[in-house]
């Protein structure tokens, strides 16, 4: 996995930003890498384009995102940097 690949979270993930929680299946862009690998910076977007959270990920917590992944919605209760 490398910055800027799209990525689906395998299990629950607690947010680095805003304290809320990320859960198995949503969908997040890497836009650090940490450690060579050993962990990812991950930005979580909302459909409009907000951050909805930030997380630090262990690669066993997620998979590469692949053509054949389809988009799902859920409601997040916050924004981060407020929204």
């Amino acid at each position: 996995m490398k910055e800027l690949d799209i990525i689906v979270l395998t299990e629950d993930v607690a947010a680095d930003i805003d304290g809320g929680d990320l859960k198995a299946g949503d969908v997040g862009t890497i836009v650090d890498v940490l450690g060579q690998g050993a962990a990812f910076t991950v930005e979580f977007l909302t459909l409009d384009g907000n951050t909805a959270a930030v997380a630090t990920v262990l690669p066993s917590q997620a998979r590469l995102g692949t053509g054949y992944d389809i988009k799902h919605a859920r409601r997040v209760e916050t924004v981060a940097g407020g929204g």
